[in-house]
């Protein structure tokens, strides 16, 4: 049996180039729906795109609500059924207006692929997702090793992390031209960093202990005094594999090169929160921390604008929609505060006083 149509290779690698170039989709982002097309593909049996009909749509959905997922041995995710589905629509809408395919293809066939609204809603239902509190992983960087030159790097990354919320593709690729320990920052430039959508922008340390931002210094004085680097090497290098004292393969130090990939530093996490005893967090769910953080100590709307930013993002909202959910805990407390009649602060009762002072004069009242 055939695994490939030659006309179906040619057209999804024209899409792929659009998704790229012309959408500026990452490579992650077209993995996905590379994978969403090649399972419409093997259950319709690598027939021709241009044989297209919206009932092979509604066939396979029905096939692919049935089919189990491997690992968990359940049902796939409603959130699953939607991103590929969802995917598979927009490339039939492309499909339909490209010369070959528009004459054969039916551009409102692709709306087939649309789930149920109650599945709609299940699928893109926000929930609460488990982070780690600024406790639990400042218990986990006082319990890392921090004896040789490995384990220094590996409680630096952890602690770097809490101090910038940068993103694992950041910190793999971060050098140490980029901080800034004068004014606490660091300058996450795209022509060196690899930062979402390639953005540009400085990050100040967020205010999370001096015995966090300590352990950065000290780590990146090791690197320049000690190891003699210069401010174009990393500053979490790659680990050097070798003949190790007992004669075998294993970690020997660190070598002048970046990570070409962030499994590692996953591992490095991973391997962390387990010697602490704690359930395992990715670095990007520092982020989550560092947002909730930022609810609790911003006063005003300026205060939690510069902390949006400083993660990053170009708007509140997105802080806000991707971010900050305040968790059912949290909410709890506000709502139970909010119930109790507030004391006016001493300033509000100033600006009351002045008020009926002012309504007296105005009456011609003398007081």
């Amino acid at each position: 049996m055939h695994k490939h149509h030659p006309d179906n290779e040619r057209i999804k690698h024209r899409y792929f180039i659009f998704l790229k170039e012309a959408m500026r989709q990452s490579e992650p982002t077209i993995d996905g729906v590379a994978k969403a097309i090649a399972r419409f593909e093997d259950y319709n049996k690598y027939r021709d795109f241009k044989l297209f009909h919206y009932q092979q749509a509604i066939a396979f959905k029905k096939y692919l609500t049935e089919q189990v997922n491997k690992q968990t041995g359940k049902k796939l995710s409603k959130a699953t059924l939607h991103s590929t589905f969802a995917n598979l629509k927009k490339f039939f809408e492309w499909l339909a207006r490209e010369p070959g395919y528009k004459s054969r293809l039916q551009y409102s066939d692709a709306e087939y692929f649309n789930i149920s609204s109650k599945d709609m809603r299940i699928a893109t239902a926000r929930r609460e997702k488990a982070v780690p509190t600024i406790e639990q992983i400042k218990h986990v960087i006082q319990l890392m090793p921090c004896h040789t030159g490995i384990e220094r790097r590996n409680q630096a990354l952890v602690a770097f992390t809490l101090l910038t919320g940068a993103r694992d593709g950041a910190l793999a690729s971060i050098k140490l031209k980029h901080v800034n320990l004068l004014d606490g920052s660091v300058f996450q430039d795209a022509r060196d960093v690899s930062t979402k959508f390639s953005k540009t922008f400085t990050t100040y340390f967020f205010p999370v202990g001096d015995d966090i931002s300590q352990i950065v210094v000290d780590w990146i004085g090791y690197l320049k005094e000690h190891m003699l680097w210069s401010l174009d090497d990393p500053l979490f290098p790659m680990t050097v594999i070798g003949l190790n004292e007992n004669k075998h393969f294993g970690d020997v130090g660190l070598t002048r090169k970046h990570w070409s990939t962030t499994a590692p530093i996953r591992d490095i996490f991973h391997k962390s929160f387990e010697h602490a005893g704690l359930p395992y967090f990715n670095p990007h769910s520092f982020r989550d921390t560092l947002v909730k953080l930022g609810e609790v100590i911003c006063k005003t709307p300026e205060d939690f604008k510069a902390w949006s930013q400083n993660l990053g993002h170009e708007g509140v909202m997105t802080t806000f929609l991707s971010y900050g959910q305040v968790a059912k805990q949290r909410q709890g407390e506000i709502l139970k505060l909010l119930a109790v009649p507030q004391k006016a602060s001493e300033a509000d009762m100033n600006e009351l006083a002045k008020g009926v002072i002012q309504q007296f004069r105005d009456a011609g009242i003398k007081v």
